[in-house]
């Protein structure tokens, strides 16, 4: 593939979720730039989630041009308000929270429409998994975090991906986006149909909100072990809406 860019494809930026960095899509930029697609992965401020969005906007503000704008997971509702910047011409919500008006993402699992009748059983956890913390903030165990998040990947690369987590702000998972980008932007949901973390019935609730949506035989991380499956969507995404 050529490594030069392609005239008029957008810039793809990426925005992580809870406990993650931009380092999670490590594997994910490279394969975007030898296609010819700029890429932007976002390191969110972990102050607050109207930081959060801020650094998403200034990241859009940069771009010369479109973008095609993911969220992973507690990036989806960072994306959903951020997501109304001009520059932003196409959403992608990965395993993500596509919240509507007046949820977050610690409501939007029981209280989004058809939530409360999802079964758990016999799955993982992940709330078994979060260790709060004095601070305001949580972090994950090694076990939950590999149960939840990182159930079918190798061991060097959940080892890669554990020792890079960091602590997260619990009240931006309970924040409630300001705008819902989705209403008048396209977008896509991919439902990841082997996730182990946000329940694949929740997802598939959340991509019917969405202008369209696929789902993949994967867990919660795609980015970690199929990036090329995350990168083909966006490299045709930003060549479709440049």
């Amino acid at each position: 593939m050529p490594s030069s860019t392609v005239d008029d494809a957008a810039t793809v930026v990426l925005v992580h979720g809870a406990w993650h960095g931009a380092w999670c899509f490590d594997r994910v930029v490279p394969q975007l730039r030898d296609a010819g697609i700029d890429a932007v992965a976002v390191d969110l401020a972990r102050t607050g989630f109207t930081d959060d969005v801020a650094a998403v906007r200034a990241a859009l503000d940069a771009i010369d041009g479109h973008a095609v704008l993911l969220g992973h997971s507690y990036g989806g509702a960072v994306i959903t308000d951020a997501g109304v910047h001009p520059a932003v011409r196409h959403l992608v919500y990965l395993c993500a929270f596509a919240l509507a008006e007046d949820e977050a993402c610690v409501s939007a699992v029981t209280g989004a429409p058809g939530a409360d009748v999802i079964s758990h059983e016999g799955r993982p956890n992940l709330g078994h998994a979060i260790v709060q913390r004095a601070d305001g903030t949580s972090t994950l165990t090694r076990d939950g975090a590999r149960e939840c998040l990182y159930a079918d990947v190798d061991d060097e690369t959940f080892d890669w991906a554990y020792a890079r987590l960091t602590p997260q702000l619990n009240a931006s998972l309970a924040a409630v986006p300001r705008a819902i980008a989705w209403r008048t932007r396209p977008s896509t949901y991919v439902v990841c149909a082997n996730d182990q973390g946000v329940h694949p019935d929740l997802q598939r609730i959340m991509a019917g909100r969405c202008t369209a949506q696929v789902e993949w035989p994967v867990g919660h991380s795609p980015f970690a072990n199929r990036p090329d499956l995350v990168a083909d969507l966006l490299v045709d995404l930003a060549r479709a809406t440049g």
